[in-house]
């Protein structure tokens, strides 16, 4: 693993940029791969052209929709779409495979007719996140509480303020539900105080580095949240389902084809009808489904795909 400075972006929380190409490319240039992938779509996808003129095989990841993404600010309604297409020919152009984890996500590539894109689904540690994880429930509901855990970076694209307003309507609606979040960003001070003046039960966990930690909580959980409208997998949201944690997801993002029958999906800010429709289900269930759900995306699977789609550009290069 070799690590390269490189200056954090304002107001994203910890993002950083590798802006200096010179530096990478001197590295490039002397590390010699025999294949490239890279997973920034934004800075780096100008390492397509060095491939290229390199004879390297390359593949990018795309980790993000342009499209969702640029739906989210205010460039109008038909400006995102535009954009999204000319940097995404662009990229379908620079590499020699595009990969696309879900449907959902290879969609703003088949709109513009990109002939080397090929999706391969992520995958989960099944041993790790169990429903043998273990529970730390006690430390955050009492009995006959409901427990619900969001579990991401808090930043504007993740829309973490819907898992406040869907803690909200549930307690409005006579619910004992308590949430916790488990993550940092630069919208955690600003949920901090607003779970504040609503009086709302909210435990900010922050960021868990060890995995156990992480797998414990999702296994306490009842239901968990990922609001995030633009979300192209959701690995969160697959550890939670793999502890039996059932999720209610954005009906916005590519979640719905990942969750399937064993969440639930909703529209809009709130998704508290779509809590409310997962604790109708029996418990033992619910778990149940959400478990065997999270087995069909193993990364043993996933590492295949992803060496197959490497292998594809080997056979086509030496073609």
């Amino acid at each position: 693993m070799i690590t390269l400075r490189a200056p954090r972006v304002p107001f994203t929380g910890g993002y950083r940029v590798l802006w200096r190409r010179r530096r990478v490319t001197r590295l490039l240039d002397a590390l010699r791969p025999d294949a490239l992938e890279v997973s920034d779509r934004t800075t780096l996808r100008w390492t397509g052209a060095w491939a290229r003129q390199h004879g390297v095989p390359a593949v990018m990841v795309s980790h993000e929709s342009v499209t969702a993404l640029l739906k989210l600010t205010r460039l109008g309604p038909w400006l995102p779409g535009a954009v999204a297409g000319w940097l995404n020919r662009r990229t379908a152009l620079a590499y020699h495979r595009v990969i696309c984890t879900t449907g959902w996500a290879a969609a703003e590539f088949e709109r513009i007719g990109a002939g080397n894109v090929v999706r391969v689904p992520l995958g989960v540690d099944l041993d790790t996140f169990s429903p043998r994880a273990g529970t730390i429930r006690s430390r955050y509901a009492g009995e006959g509480e409901i427990l619900l855990v969001h579990c991401g970076r808090l930043s504007a694209e993740k829309k973490p303020q819907r898992s406040l307003t869907t803690l909200a309507t549930l307690r409005a609606a006579g619910l004992p539900a308590r949430l916790v979040v488990a993550g940092e960003g630069p919208l955690r001070s600003r949920l901090d105080r607003r779970a504040a003046r609503a009086g709302l039960p909210v435990t900010f966990a922050g960021f868990l580095p060890g995995r156990a930690d992480l797998a414990a909580l999702l296994a306490s959980a009842d239901v968990a949240i990922a609001p995030g409208p633009a979300e192209t997998f959701g690995l969160a949201a697959l550890e939670a389902l793999a502890c039996g944690t059932p999720v209610v997801v954005s009906a916005e993002s590519a979640l719905p084809e990942v969750v399937g029958e064993a969440g639930a999906s909703v529209p809009g800010e709130d998704l508290a009808a779509g809590v409310r429709a997962v604790l109708a289900r029996p418990e033992p269930a619910r778990r149940a489904a959400a478990r065997a759900r999270a087995e069909q995306y193993d990364w043993g699977t996933a590492t295949r795909g992803f060496l197959a789609a490497h292998g594809t550009v080997e056979r086509r290069r030496a073609a």
